[in-house]
């Protein structure tokens, strides 16, 4: 009988001791997600630097203690921040967001267009400038085609989740938080206030106004920058980086994410724009970018342990990618034997122009060559069809012409020696118009689903151009658009109490995040997403799991 007790007595032990069906399931959702992302930061640099990063949380909150996928890489090819953040928010590529890049030409009609951001929204006005500062059109997430995972997240929860988004720049913050949002914040790039929209709010909360007040000061002597843009002088140091952070400390503090009072999720999406904005001036490789990347590692720790005093790291879900990777300037590369070319970008649209215009005599005063996008080159609808050129030929002709261009930038001069290193000629390895990428005329190789997954109808007429290794037009040390795997590499990073640590080897994409997220949430996926569920990194769920506690969903106002 003592034998039967003593039994008994260890099989409820185990019992209360043990109730999950495996030792590492998982039985809550989370509290508070959060979408970080860093705007030019290619995929191999979490490796590259990983013996420099000492912080318990800071890089290591992944690399340890996360689910750490080496080979992310984007399907698309038009690596611009605008499209990243939309990719990242809605987990589809253009062609199911509609945002193809930073800006585009649109046509006003009457032969006359103006350039728009992937944000401007002229209904609405800015919200916080300074005193004396002219008040320019608003910004909303009108353009953006598709829902993202917060407007998912509100939707589920009948308006009660909180979603807010964070950056340097107006489109990161905007386009991957979304359209349910209670608001999103960036900065005035000249005086670093933060800004949102009359889209949100009429006029900035407390909170943020008292920041503004100070902390521009602030932020300008850690970096030891008095004057100039704020952006382009102290958003590119580990001061801007800490800038940003602390405004999203300060919004999760003041908001109370993570502690809803419904006991619903709420949701911050943090764009990180200092590493793209030092990068672009430096290219990938050089030492101050390195720097930048290593000393965010204590402000990343800062941050996350903000998060575990504020709402408990085990209630928090975390997903990190970049928008776009970039390459090596295309001095770097030249000088290790690469056939690196900065393409003048003025003499070869001048020179397209001419050519288009030899082809067919102009009708009407204008231009047949509204400008370059990149990836894109947008044509003038208007001025074609006045000449009677329907939008295959004249998008086939731009095809046609650009080679010829291309072929006559940098001929080889014949009185070099042959041991002399020539000139590398301008390479368009791929050109493709719109109208073959809306149609679906594009050959079934990787290289044609990475067009396809790049179509716009905001582009109009035109032709997206892929330019060889190295090779970029513009007068910017380094940058980013192409389908070249380099512009496409990224990190993808979780964390969480429901990830399985470990570093996984094997192809991923950003949008699988959103997928991943939406799977875990029990939420609908964004409307056009189109990512896998990262199931190797999931723990498998508990039997107790208190999903089914939720509180009924009645409808709030935004």
């Amino acid at each position: 009988m003592k034998l039967v007790l003593r039994l008994f007595a260890a099989v409820l032990v185990c019992a209360t001791a043990a109730p999950r069906l495996h030792a590492d399931a998982y039985d809550a959702k989370p509290k508070l997600v959060v979408i970080m992302v860093w705007d030019q930061f290619r995929g191999d640099y979490l490796d590259r630097y990983r013996a420099d990063f000492k912080a318990p949380n800071g890089w290591n909150l992944f690399l340890k203690k996360g689910a750490h996928f080496t080979d992310c890489y984007y399907d698309y090819a038009n690596l611009i921040t605008a499209a990243g953040h939309s990719t990242i928010g809605t987990g589809a590529y253009t062609s199911g967001h509609g945002i193809p890049g930073n800006g585009w030409f649109e046509p006003l009609g009457n032969g006359k267009f103006r350039e728009v951001s992937s944000v401007d929204d002229y209904r609405y006005r800015i919200v916080g400038e300074a005193p004396g500062v002219a008040t320019s059109p608003g910004v909303s997430p009108h353009k953006e085609l598709a829902t993202t995972l917060g407007d998912e997240l509100v939707l589920a929860s009948g308006g009660r989740s909180r979603v807010y988004g964070v950056s340097l720049k107006d489109r990161a913050a905007v386009l991957t938080s979304g359209h349910a949002t209670k608001a999103a914040f960036w900065t005035d790039h000249d005086n670093g206030r933060w800004l949102t929209s009359t889209y949100w709010m009429p006029q900035l909360p407390a909170w943020a106004e008292k920041i503004n007040e100070t902390a521009v000061a602030d932020a300008r002597k850690q970096a030891g920058i008095p004057e100039g843009s704020f952006y382009e002088k102290v958003g590119r140091t580990a001061a801007g980086v800490a800038y940003q952070l602390n405004f999203a400390k300060a919004l999760i503090a003041n908001e109370h994410l993570g502690n809803n009072p419904d006991g619903v999720t709420d949701m911050i999406t943090i764009s990180i724009s200092s590493t793209d904005i030092n990068g672009h001036q430096v290219g990938p490789d050089d030492p101050s970018q390195k720097k930048l990347i290593v000393d965010s590692d204590a402000l990343l720790n800062d941050f996350f342990n903000f998060l575990d005093k504020q709402v408990g790291l085990k209630n928090v879900l975390i997903g990190l990618s970049g928008d776009h990777g970039v390459g090596l300037t295309a001095k770097s590369a030249e000088a290790m034997g690469m056939p690196a070319l900065n393409i003048q970008q003025k003499t070869f649209l001048a020179a397209l122009e001419q050519k288009l215009d030899k082809r067919f005599p102009k009708k009407a005063k204008g231009k047949y060559v509204l400008g370059l996008n990149v990836p894109f080159i947008q044509l003038n609808q208007e001025q074609f069809e006045q000449a009677g050129v329907s939008e295959e030929q004249a998008e086939n002709a731009a095809r046609e012409e650009l080679m010829k261009v291309f072929a006559e930038e940098t001929p080889a001069n014949p009185a070099t020696p042959f041991e002399t290193r020539q000139p590398e000629p301008a390479i368009a390895t791929h050109i493709y118009t719109v109208s073959e990428m809306r149609e679906g005329r594009l050959p079934n190789t990787q290289y044609g689903r990475l067009i396809a997954h790049s179509y716009s109808p905001y582009i109009g007429w035109g032709i997206h151009v892929n330019y060889g290794a190295y090779q970029f037009p513009g007068n910017l040390p380094a940058t980013h658009f192409t389908g070249n795997s380099y512009d496409r590499h990224v990190p993808l990073d979780l964390y969480g109490a429901a990830i399985v640590p470990g570093t996984y080897h094997g192809v991923v994409a950003p949008v699988d995040i959103a997928a991943t997220f939406a799977s875990l949430l029990r939420i609908n996926r964004p409307s056009a997403a189109v990512g896998n569920v990262l199931t190797q990194a999931i723990k498998p769920e508990a039997a107790g799991s208190t999903w089914v506690k939720e509180a009924p969903v009645t409808s709030k106002k935004r």
